[in-house]
């Protein structure tokens, strides 16, 4: 069937040299890793949602999260192909301590990540910062700017989140493409830059 006339978004990869990057969209429970995902891919995104139960009230805290009715229970997937035939494939991670170990399995081969946080809740970001560090992983952080959070310049930002200075920092909103998209092009620029064994005409 025709992609075109069946609405699809699918698309498929040309025939042509690519830099293909797999990257990590992680961050703590409820900080809009689906949401980014699903704004930023050019293809029909994979999600793992389900809806969140009384029974699970006890074990992921919703405090400051009152629209929240649906988790991650595995892995997103989207592709976003970038300026200098930059493919990424995103794999957002479940926030959630319990999934830890699924989260280390994700990671496996992906050469950076990038770390959503959200001002209402800076502190639940620096158990994920941790993990991406211990995996070696390069990694940018983006604020997503939700409307009722408090508002700070990204240098109170930086200093709140202790980040080296070479550790990209932006705002964004993962509602909207094109800050979501500046986002990914400074993780993407910064992992290029962690990476010396590429080509120089690469970089």
């Amino acid at each position: 069937m025709d992609s075109a006339a069946s609405g699809s978004r699918i698309g498929y990869l040309p025939d042509r040299d690519q830099i293909l990057m797999k990257m990590l969209v992680a961050g703590p429970f409820g900080v809009g890793k689906t949401t980014l995902i699903r704004t930023l891919s050019e293809i029909p995104t994979l999600h793992t949602e389900e809806v969140m139960t009384e029974t699970g009230a006890p074990v992921d805290d919703v405090a400051g999260l009152p629209d929240k009715t649906t988790t991650t229970v595995a892995v997103d997937f989207g592709r976003l192909t970038l300026p200098g035939e930059v493919v990424l494939y995103l794999f957002g991670t479940p926030g959630q301590r319990r999934f830890f170990p699924l989260w280390q399995d994700i990671a496996r081969g992906a050469l950076g990540a990038l770390v959503l946080a959200d001002t209402r809740r800076l502190a639940e970001s620096f158990e994920i910062m941790d993990m991406v560090e211990e995996q070696g992983l390069p990694y940018a952080v983006a604020v997503n700017c939700f409307p009722d959070a408090p508002a700070h310049s990204a240098e109170v930002l930086r200093g709140h989140l202790d980040l080296h200075p070479d550790t990209p920092l932006v705002l964004c909103d993962a509602r909207d493409r094109a800050t979501s998209v500046e986002a990914l092009i400074a993780l993407a620029e910064h992992v290029l830059h962690s990476l010396p064994s590429l080509p120089q005409e690469q970089r």
